[in-house]
């Protein structure tokens, strides 16, 4: 698949800068376009593979952000993406949107910029373009606190009602002890670009390296295309390519064995990928339609495991909409396998965020009453003698 990417906010653009790193590091080509919008300038100063021309700053004349961020406030950052929404089509219109199969718009959905403007980009993307649009949510930790679950259960709604698919990652799922908050979100952002690479990125290579099932841009697109929320689950191992090409010398019966162990091998990274940390914790089985991607060495892809990873996989899923392929990665010293589980509908985490965000909200009312009631009887005198000059 070719991509555009969008990274709306810190976090958001954080994630593009990431995925961009993770390409360069494997050889891979899938963000034809990258670009960041902030409303802050020195968080838009930070991304280390994305053009200064490809840096939007929105904002900066509103005068509750001038160029130093929303203060955690989506309202606010809504509003600065409508008012500065010429500027943002402006760099819009430098997207060669021919060139791409589709566009994928990544926010933290608990800061101000991320979980405000996003949903108004995707909104001028939607009326701009045909092509899919993706969105990829970075949920805020119960630890982040009640206000950040507002923003997130809000700009929640507005995403996957807006969007064509919505994968979803969970901070509280990934967040490691013993780490500062920058070494988590750090190794967080490794995680997820990872695995969001590898998987979007199967069936680029060219012909000469096409596998006997190779994955194709339009096999990941149909098990997207049924909306919702999505997420992920990623497992690999480093293989021995030598030892497997010294495999296929043996006779009949030592290579059916060794068929035999690589097709368990393979079945076993499958389930690794299902049954380990998936982006949003969900039920398996509550997913619509699901998708394997093997990315490494042609070689060490057993055709028996991958079927038989498919079959395991459906019977989990409880669906018949699974599909397998290969991404053959010649050069590789790892296996890995991505499975994605689209449109998935038991996720406790964001039954969690809702429940989180309405006290969150139940709570801010109440505060305001009460503050409003502190205000005025703090400038009031109890017999009410005076007049207020104007």
């Amino acid at each position: 698949m070719k991509l555009a990417t969008i990274g709306v906010g810190n976090a958001g653009s954080k994630l593009i800068d990431q995925m961009i790193e993770f390409e360069f590091e494997t050889g891979r080509n899938l963000c034809r376009h990258a670009l960041v919008i902030n409303t802050a300038r020195t968080d838009l100063a930070k991304p280390r593979n994305i053009d200064g021309d490809r840096r939007v700053l929105i904002g900066d004349t509103h005068r509750k952000a001038r160029g130093h961020g929303v203060g955690g406030d989506a309202e606010i950052g809504a509003e600065v993406a409508k008012t500065d929404i010429d500027e943002i089509r402006r760099v819009f219109d430098d997207v060669e949107i021919h060139e791409v199969d589709a566009v994928l718009v990544a926010a933290g959905l608990g800061g101000g910029t991320g979980s405000g403007a996003a949903p108004v980009v995707i909104d001028e993307l939607q009326k701009m373009y045909e092509e899919p649009i993706y969105g990829l949510g970075i949920l805020p930790g119960t630890y982040e606190g009640g206000r950040p679950a507002l923003n997130a259960a809000r700009s929640l709604q507005s995403f996957v009602n807006k969007v064509d698919n919505f994968i979803a990652f969970d901070n509280d799922a990934w967040r490691s002890r013993g780490q500062t908050i920058e070494q988590g979100y750090e190794e967080m952002n490794e995680e997820l670009a990872t695995r969001i690479v590898t998987l979007l990125a199967a069936g680029e290579v060219d012909e000469s390296e096409v596998g006997e099932n190779a994955m194709d841009s339009s096999d990941i697109m149909r098990t997207l295309e049924v909306g919702g929320v999505s997420s992920i689950g990623y497992a690999s191992t480093e293989v021995d390519v030598e030892k497997q090409g010294l495999l296929a010398k043996f006779n009949d019966a030592e290579e059916s064995e060794s068929e035999s162990t690589d097709a368990a091998k393979i079945k076993g990274l499958v389930r690794r990928a299902t049954n380990s940390r998936l982006t949003v914790p969900c039920d398996v089985s509550s997913a619509d339609r699901a998708l394997i991607v093997f990315a490494g060495p042609p070689d060490v892809i057993s055709r028996k495991g991958v079927e038989s990873a498919r079959e395991w996989l459906e019977q989990e899923a409880d669906t018949v909409d699974v599909l397998a392929g290969d991404d053959p990665r010649p050069d590789s010293s790892n296996l890995a396998a991505v499975v994605l589980l689209s449109n998935v509908t038991d996720t406790p985490r964001i039954d969690e965020i809702q429940n989180q965000a309405v006290d969150a909200q139940n709570k801010i009312q109440e505060q305001d009453a009460v503050r409003e009631e502190e205000i005025q009887s703090l400038i009031t005198d109890d017999d009410n003698d005076l007049d207020p000059i104007v």
